[in-house]
Order: C-alpha cells, then sequence, then structure tokens
C-alpha cells in the first residue's frame, strides 16, 4: 500500500482532512538498524518525530471516524447498508476490529454530552488518550476543570486522581482469561453433549462461554456452599511491582519536566462530521478516511517496532513502552503494541506484506492471519481472500479447535465474571468428588450433572424453526453477519405459496428478519442452505461469499 497522499484521495466535497504526509518520508530500517538506534542521533530524531506525528494523526482521525460511525448508527443508515450492527460494517467494510469500533462511537457519542472537552479534543488541546481518562469524571459542573488539568498534566498523573475521584469503578473495562484444560478423548464426547444442550437451552447461537457459564451456574447452584466465596486475587509481588513502576513514573515526569527535551508535536484537530447525510455519503467517507488511517497505521506501525525493538523509549526518559504511548504518543500502549506486533508479523512473513500492499487482503484479515505459523499462512491467503472477515474468522476457530481437539485439549477465552464462576465450580466438584482431580476432570464432572439435569426437561420433538438454525449453526446467514440466528425466514413467503420446509427456510437474526427483509433493504432467493442469491447494499451475494453488480451473472 503506497503511504503517500494525493489531493484526489482526499474528500471532494467534505471538510479538508489535516492528515497530509508529514514532511520528508521515513525510510524503512532494515531490521539490523533497529538495534543500532541511539538517542540524539539524527535518525532516531526523525524516527520518533514520525511515529508521534503518526500517532497524533491516527488520534485525530479515531475521532472524525468515531462521529461518523455515530452517525451511521442513527436511523436506519446501517440496515440500508445491509448491516444489522455497527461491528459488522466496521469490520467488513473498513476493516477495523469490532471493539475497536465501538469504542470510537462511544467515545464520540460520549464526547456530545461534554461539549467543553469535546471543543479541546476537536481542537487538538487535549489528546485522545487524556480525554479517555477524564470522560468518566469530566461531567457537569466539574468538567471544565477537568478539561483544564487535562491541557497541562500527564496521563500518569490525570489516572490518579481519576482514580480518587470516581466513586465506583464499575465502568471499567472487563478483564478476560483463557481456559484452557486436557480432556480425555473418551470423556470429550461428555462435554460436547453438555456444551450442545446448554445451547439449546439458552440458545444455539451462544457461544462456548456462555455455554460453560451455564454449565458452571447449574452446578455451583446446587453447590453453593462447597463452591465457597469467589474472591479477587490477593495482592502479590505483581502488585507490589507495579506501584513501585507507578511511583519511578511519577518521578521522572518531575525530574524530566514532562520531556521538555522532545520536539513537540501537535494533535491536529480533528474535522466535524456531517450526521446528517445519507447512508451512502457517511460510508463514502468513512471509506476515505479508514484509507486514510491505514496509510498512517502503516507508518506507526513501522516506527513503533524501531523504538519498542532499540529501547529507544527507555534513552528518552520514559520508564517503558506503556509510559511512552500515553504520554508521548497519546495512544493506548495496546493499540500501538498491536499494530508494531503486525508489523514484526509482515517483516517475518513476505507473502502476508505482499498479499497486504497489493490488496489481496484487507487489514483485519491480515491480523487474523498474522497469528498462524509461518509455514501455514501462505496457503491460507488465497482462501482468505475469497471469505469475508467473519467467515474467515470462524474457519481459523474450526481449526484451531479439531488441532485442539487432536492434542486432547479444550481451550476458550472467558470473561474474568465467568473465570471465577467456573473456578468456583471446580472447587466444589473437588469437595463432593474427588480432592485431587484435574480441572479437565471437573470440567467433565460438571458437564455429566448439567446433562443429568437437563436431558430429561427438554422435549425430544423439535420444531421445524429449530431444526433449520440448528442446520444453519445457530448463525444469521445474511453474508458479513456475526449475529445468532434468531428466526427462521421463509425464502419465499407463504402468502406466495412458499412451501413450509427446509430448503425453504434460512436461520436468521432478528434486526436481519424484521428491518431488513420486511422493511424491504434486503431480498434473498434460492433454496437453502447453499443455494441462496442474497442482495444487499447495491451487491448480489451469490453463496457464502462471493458477490457481483446487480444485474451480472456470477
Amino acid at each position: 500500500m503506497d503511504l503517500e497522499l494525493t489531493t484526489a484521495e482526499r474528500p471532494a466535497d467534505g471538510p479538508r482532512w489535516p492528515f497530509a504526509w508529514p514532511g520528508p518520508r521515513v525510510e524503512p530500517l532494515d531490521r539490523a538498524e533497529l538495534w543500532e538506534l541511539r538517542g540524539g542521533d539524527v535518525e532516531a530524531d526523525r524516527l520518533g518525530a514520525a511515529l508521534a506525528t503518526a500517532a497524533r494523526s491516527r488520534g485525530a482521525l479515531d475521532l472524525a471516524v468515531g462521529d461518523g460511525l455515530a452517525a451511521m448508527r442513527l436511523g436506519d443508515r446501517l440496515i440500508r447498508l445491509g448491516f444489522s450492527c455497527l461491528g459488522d460494517y466496521a469490520r467488513e467494510v473498513l476493516g477495523i476490529p469490532e471493539r475497536t469500533a465501538q469504542n470510537m462511537a462511544r467515545l464520540s457519542r460520549e464526547l456530545r454530552k461534554r461539549p467543553l472537552l469535546r471543543a479541546a479534543v476537536r481542537s487538538g488541546e487535549v489528546r485522545i488518550r487524556k480525554a479517555q481518562t477524564v470522560l468518566p469524571v469530566a461531567v457537569g459542573d466539574d468538567e471544565a476543570e477537568w478539561v483544564e488539568a487535562a491541557r497541562s498534566l500527564t496521563v500518569g498523573t490525570l489516572e490518579g486522581m481519576v482514580r480518587t475521584a470516581r466513586a465506583s469503578p464499575g465502568d471499567e473495562e472487563e478483564r478476560w482469561r483463557r481456559l484452557r484444560v486436557g480432556v480425555d478423548p473418551g470423556e470429550r464426547a461428555i462435554v460436547d453433549e453438555a456444551l450442545a444442550l446448554a445451547g439449546k437451552v439458552i440458545g444455539a447461537g451462544a457461544g462456548r462461554a456462555e455455554r460453560l457459564e451455564a454449565l458452571a451456574q447449574e452446578y455451583v447452584g446446587e453447590h453453593p456452599v462447597e463452591a465457597g466465596e469467589d474472591l479477587e486475587q490477593p495482592a502479590g509481588a505483581v502488585w507490589a511491582a507495579e506501584d513501585c513502576r507507578e511511583r519511578w513514573r511519577a518521578q521522572l515526569e518531575v525530574e524530566t519536566q514532562l520531556w521538555a527535551h522532545l520536539a513537540i508535536v501537535p494533535e491536529p484537530p480533528a474535522p466535524d462530521f456531517d450526521d446528517t447525510a445519507s447512508a451512502e455519503e457517511v460510508d463514502a467517507e468513512l471509506r476515505k478516511l479508514a484509507y486514510i488511517r491505514a496509510t498512517w497505521d502503516g507508518l506507526m506501525g513501522h516506527c513503533a517496532l524501531a523504538v519498542k525493538d532499540s529501547g529507544l523509549h527507555v534513552l528518552l526518559g520514559f520508564t517503558d513502552f506503556s509510559h511512552y504511548c500515553s504520554e508521548r504518543l497519546g495512544l493506548s500502549v495496546r493499540a500501538v503494541e498491536q499494530r508494531a506486533a503486525l508489523e514484526r508479523r509482515l517483516w517475518e512473513v513476505p507473502a502476508l506484506r505482499e498479499a497486504l500492499l497489493e490488496r489481496q487482503l484487507s487489514y483485519e484479515q491480515v491480523r487474523l492471519l498474522s497469528r498462524l505459523p509461518d509455514a501455514d499462512i501462505p496457503s491460507w491467503i488465497p482462501r482468505a481472500s475469497g471469505l469475508t472477515c467473519i467467515e474467515l474468522r470462524r474457519a481459523l476457530a474450526a481449526e484451531e479447535e479439531a488441532q485442539l481437539r487432536a492434542a486432547r485439549t479444550l481451550t476458550a477465552p472467558l470473561p474474568l465474571r465467568i473465570a471465577l464462576l467456573l473456578a468456583a465450580a471446580f472447587r466444589a466438584v473437588r469437595v463432593v468428588e474427588n480432592a485431587h482431580w484435574s480441572d479437565g476432570k471437573c470440567l467433565v464432572a460438571i458437564a455429566r450433572h448439567f446433562l443429568e439435569t437437563w436431558k430429561p426437561l427438554l422435549s425430544r420433538s423439535r420444531t421445524r424453526s429449530q431444526r433449520v438454525r440448528e442446520r444453519d449453526l445457530g448463525k444469521c446467514q445474511v453474508p458479513m453477519c456475526s449475529r445468532r440466528a434468531a428466526h427462521a425466514h421463509h425464502v419465499t413467503p407463504r402468502g406466495q405459496l412458499g412451501p413450509d420446509v427446509d430448503e425453504n427456510l434460512v436461520g436468521i437474526c432478528g434486526c436481519h428478519h424484521l428491518r431488513g427483509i420486511h422493511g424491504g433493504y434486503i431480498r434473498v432467493s434460492g433454496t437453502a442452505p447453499g443455494g441462496l442469491v442474497w442482495e444487499l447494499g447495491g451487491k448480489v451475494w451469490m453463496g457464502p461469499a462471493r458477490w457481483v453488480e446487480p444485474g451480472r451473472q456470477a
């Protein structure tokens, strides 16, 4: 992907975007040269300045994209383009992960309730990372005070002030853990059957985390005393080390006078977004912004990898890379590290880099493939180019599941609340059954208990709608949709003498069914499950992932 932006690539009728390339191009460094950078070198200074400029421009772009995504949520804009939720649109069209897009739209929505903070952010006086820090407390009469603090104080200082000022930590981001247990092949069938049964109880589209939660709740509900109380992780060496790191950061901020020796890189103002435009106009502007954002991401990833690998951030007076990202770049460390990690993979797998440069794959598809072993990536690239992002994610998950099954392992990412509940259920199993059982044996016992409780209660006969949705794996069959199938839609309506048979029914989410099809934005024809033709968002989809322009033959 060429990172140079031309005037023709900017929006012609909209506002002028202040994101032009920052002067002379920074030539890519060889991997061996990354370790030779030293603070004060011309190359190091240029690299640091380029990274800071890219990060600030990326932050301003995120604000503009957030305004567009918030506007896209209004009215029937999303469904007019064929999408039931904002996450699907951002992932498939803009190449932005769902959670990132949700956070962008949320920040835009919350800033509209805080006019002073919004004005300071959009003018470039307050960085986006600082705005996110003070967002929970900059409300009402306190807003002006917090905006003034955000103009002058560091992110670390602001975080300490916010922690002191907040009455409750309820808005903190949910933490996750990964479950990984060994299960014998003979007992894996019990777990699989219990998980499938849990899907029938709580909904076929429920993920593995929700199904494990149902199993754990059933066991803990019958053995509450044995489960004990769920306690947070006690303080220990990890927390003590974190306290020392915070004190070190505060001391360095005083000693270096907030890094006055570094060149000041201004935050470019974020342009206003016209949220009164049509769905097609908002979509066109968001596509342009997403393209510009991707070009800045390329520079930011390369420079961030160079700074991190060379240790340049330490030479500049920061305690660690997280400290550098917050204070110098004005972005969360997670966003910068993810881009640096992807850049590292692009160095290591030339085929992946080539696929991204030639736009054979989107950024999100490249990010998904980068998690694979080097030897597996080339064979996946042509296959991924014919899949949507959600289909690629499901295909990779299915292959990983097959490999884990062969290794006699079950794994699942779990929110902390579910992980704690499952740990309580394991404690109960060890009290009731055997104190020396492994986590895998405990999981089998929980699954067996769930089967004994619920299997006799479920009716043996299933409705046609349930059979159809189970055939479609409980997922909405509209292209690019990630939602659960809540309804079974008649492809040829019964009012038009459509038969009530499985071939004329398709699993679909409630939004696409009630607002998309019955609202006139989506049409479907053909025979389920593999011969359907979808018309949505100005495209005709032939099968699960192929599309042609309307009026043409596939």
